[in-house]
């Protein structure tokens, strides 16, 4: 634990973004007002307001004294947006500091959040060109330029994929959670349950979800309101039976409005060991033919050891099978730094997926989720360090490029290995609609089953409001008719009626 000693007073909100940054640099941190130890950094800000703010950060630690300085141009008359510049530099200077101290660089800056991407979309729309939106994201943000042509990049390949994407708030799309799965991963904090039959709490679920996805569908039709994608994810979608699959997606297509005009199905298949002909007829019998099939690693001993009972071998076959039951596009996910794994089996694993050239992989970094069995017992799990997970992340940029794919979408998380991100690539025009749509918040979602998160947008400010859906099957089943309510409630107000409006 390093403890940052500081002189003075901040409101909470700020001590947790200090924290943020501080754990950039070491794997705990605590920001104390009281005088710490001698291996505690000593921390002083000092702001100064003439012209314009400036913030300097002064540190003293293992006998050497840091400084940075950082002034900024007040442009915000909004009290809000004064606030924020305010933090941001704060921040700045924070992460300067610690980069002198440590001799760490960080690629993304004083980015903690999720979506680097969003960010940059939300200066393109305010009407700053590519060049410009780039030197902001380096200059007000300490993004790298190579982070930040990244996220230039990406935004391109989006635009050309949805042209429309900052005009789609008048539609929505669909998430649709199954929250069961063969086994549960060490890593996941996932709604994610194994599925068993004897309590008939399966059963039971599905019941609720056709009730749920019948009801909204109901609303839809009625307000006229088109559906942009449809996303069955989980858990592992197709851990369920085939006829109950099949009844799903019909209720789908009776419920849901102009199922003609939507752009994308997508089922995550994630498990291997949960495909078989008679799930991938029924997908067929539908139109759906955008699945995953996810490896993570072409290690068995890795496999093992996060809990994924099924072999490298049956990740391969059932690709193959996937594809000779006309299975179109194919997505692949690849996890760098899982246990007991580095460069080596990283190479090996992009060596496999090289043979079958699904149409998008994602490459993910490890995170240490906080309610994960991974994280509970972390001396368990030996992985990889800092740089290691660098050179992999570096490995699957030029593996990708390589091999004919692009960069689409990326997202990263709090406690991720190296404070890299995940990556998603795509051959040319392959594309996860959903998943540009939901990592971008462009419009609303509405979720539907266990665990499902709704993002709820205000067309006309871009304003969020999200709505949780039960995680555990047994509550689910209980509160499923409340959350719908709670969800059309939401929806009124953002797509009033004609006679509402009057």
């Amino acid at each position: 634990m390093q403890q940052l000693y500081v002189n003075q007073q901040f409101p909470q909100d700020w001590i947790r973004m200090f924290t943020h940054l501080a754990n950039l640099f070491f794997e705990q941190s605590k920001l104390v007002t009281e005088q710490a130890d001698d291996t505690a950094i000593d921390l002083r800000f000092t702001e100064v307001y003439e012209e314009s703010p400036s913030i300097t950060a002064d540190i003293q630690w293992q006998g050497t004294h840091y400084t940075s300085h950082f002034a900024e141009e007040v442009k915000e008359t909004d009290e809000r947006e004064q606030l924020r510049q305010r933090k941001r530099m704060y921040s700045h200077v924070l992460l300067d500091v610690l980069e002198q101290a440590t001799g760490m660089n960080q690629e993304w800056g004083i980015l903690t959040g999720i979506r680097p991407t969003k960010l940059y979309h939300m200066y393109r729309q305010d009407g700053h060109t590519i060049d410009e939106a780039k030197q902001l994201l380096q200059q007000r943000h300490r993004v790298s330029v190579r982070k930040s042509e990244l996220i230039a990049e990406i935004a391109d390949v989006q635009l050309n994929a949805l042209p429309d994407l900052y005009s789609l708030k008048e539609e929505v799309s669909i998430y649709i959670g199954i929250p069961f799965c063969p086994t549960k991963c060490a890593y996941c904090t996932f709604p994610a349950y194994a599925i068993h039959r004897k309590s008939g709490r399966v059963e039971t679920f599905l019941d609720g979800l056709h009730e749920e996805m019948r009801a909204i569908g109901k609303w839809l039709k009625e307000r006229d309101i088109r559906i942009t994608t449809i996303y069955f994810g989980g858990g592992t979608p197709t851990s369920i039976e085939a006829d109950e699959m099949d009844a799903l997606y019909q209720t789908m297509m009776e419920s849901f409005p102009y199922m003609e005009h939507v752009r994308e199905v997508t089922v995550e298949a994630g498990r291997p060991d949960t495909i078989t002909v008679p799930k991938l007829e029924v997908l067929k019998k539908w139109g759906i033919d955008r699945i995953s099939v996810n490896p993570q690693s072409y290690t068995d001993e890795t496999l093992k050891a996060i809990g994924r009972h099924h072999t490298v071998q049956e990740t391969i076959d059932k690709y193959w099978l996937s594809r000779e039951q006309g299975m179109r596009n194919i997505n692949m996910d690849l996890i760098i730094g899982l246990p007991n794994e580095g460069l080596e089996e990283f190479e090996h694993s992009l060596a496999e997926t090289e043979k079958m050239q699904p149409e998008s992989l994602t490459i993910h970094t490890l995170s240490f989720k906080r309610a994960s069995e991974m994280t509970r017992n972390k001396d368990k799990y030996q992985v990889a360090d800092r740089e290691t997970v660098g050179k992999m992340m570096t490995r699957g940029e030029e593996w990708s490029r390589d091999n004919g794919y692009i960069p689409y979408y990326l997202y990263r998380q709090k406690n991720i290995l190296g404070n890299l991100e995940n990556v998603g690539y795509s051959k040319p025009g392959e594309e996860s609609l959903y998943n540009i749509l939901i990592m971008e918040e462009a419009q609303t979602i509405i979720g539907l089953g266990c665990g499902a998160s709704s993002k709820f947008m205000e067309p006309a400010t871009g304003k969020l409001t999200q709505f949780h859906n039960p995680k555990e099957p047994g509550a689910y089943i209980l509160g499923f008719e409340e959350a719908i309510d709670k969800k059309i409630a939401y929806l009124e107000e953002l797509f009033p009626s004609s006679e509402t409006i009057k």
